[in-house]
């Protein structure tokens, strides 16, 4: 996280814990108000990779499990980057900024993603470099969005992933209730002013809850390479092109819809407990000696416990009896998602 940036949140009331944001003075309460209110989140828990050139669409339509190619400057798109077996190494989600992409990924890692990506640059006219020091994030969530965001001066994008640009930045709408906000490091601070005003700040694990909350997974360090991208949802959230031609991983992708060989998928669920890690092993009863699957994201709820986003089998998640952790564990109880899953 860019420093100034930091010591301006930290001059609000922002706790830290390590670079993301614990809260902003009363977790508890600022996480209760995500149910009902408004909230306005630092994105810390995110990275930047600026890609610029003039090879850079084609670059990154090469790699992506999306079509980037086509990518105007009014939409944004979730996408994958897969190793060769199909296994997810890194989610996105990816806009223009002007001539520029922006790839927006999990922060741990953003270094490691972007040497990778380094290492496919060859000959082409493109460049890659950390944008984490000139673009700040910021979300807003709750019933308010759209009034919150006309106070930027423009109006809520019409449809889901659709872009808007202000002086200051870029807001993208995420669902009927979100917007993230990606802005200039000088003009943050002035945008943070203008919604902390009428929106609550709150911390890391708020947002994080609202993901769960719109089914939306992301790769980190403890789940790269643990799924191919339907394994995620990640077709089911528009994030995989069948269309586009070829990518690392595409054959398997491919082969796993048009064979049916979908036998995984990702779930929402609750468990009256502390959160598990990402990663975390799941049991059931149907394979009493092996996992049945993984933990994507957790985060503390609103109405107590922990709220969960798992890839596991299918047959298991059917079955209903599926436990953290070990097969004696707390065992999840299942919500319903945003999307079907189909």
């Amino acid at each position: 996280m860019n420093t100034t940036w930091k010591d301006f949140l930290a001059s609000r009331g922002a706790r830290f814990e390590a670079d993301d944001i614990g809260d902003f003075g009363d977790a508890r309460a600022e996480l209760e108000s995500a149910a009902t209110d408004t909230v306005l989140a630092p994105l810390a828990q995110f990275g930047l990779i600026r890609a610029t050139g003039e090879d850079t669409a084609g670059f990154l339509h090469n790699l992506f499990s999306n079509d980037v190619q086509h990518l105007g400057r009014d939409h944004a798109v979730r996408c994958g980057f897969c190793s060769p077996k199909g296994r997810l190494l890194a989610d996105f989600l990816l806009w223009r900024d002007d001539h520029d992409y922006l790839l927006q990924l999990s922060a741990d890692i953003q270094p490691a993603i972007l040497k990778k990506l380094g290492m496919y640059v060859l000959r082409s006219k493109v460049k890659l470099a950390d944008a984490g020091d000139d673009v700040v994030l910021l979300g807003i969530a709750g019933s308010g969005t759209a009034a919150a965001v006309k106070l930027l001066g423009i109006d809520f994008p019409a449809a889901a992933l659709g872009v808007a640009r202000f002086d200051g930045g870029t807001a993208i709408r995420l669902d009927e209730r979100r917007c993230q906000l990606a802005l200039r490091e000088d003009a943050a601070p002035r945008v943070w002013e203008t919604l902390a005003s009428q929106l609550r700040p709150v911390g890391t694990p708020v947002w994080r809850w609202l993901e769960i909350e719109a089914g939306i997974p992301h790769i980190t360090l403890p789940t790269q390479e643990e799924f191919v991208p339907q394994m995620a949802n990640l077709e089911l959230l528009g994030g995989v092109s069948f269309t586009k031609g070829c990518y690392p991983g595409q054959e398997v992708v491919a082969r796993t819809k048009y064979l049916g060989k979908v036998k995984r998928r990702t779930y929402r669920a609750h468990i009256d407990g502390s959160c598990p890690l990402p990663g975390t092993d799941l049991y059931s009863p149907d394979l009493p000696d092996q996992s049945c699957g993984k933990v994507i994201e957790a985060a503390p709820s609103p109405s107590g416990g922990c709220d969960i986003l798992a890839s596991m089998l299918m047959a298991s998640a059917e079955a209903g009896d599926v436990h953290v952790g070990s097969a004696d564990g707390l065992r999840l109880a299942f919500r319903s998602l945003p999307y079907p899953l189909e």
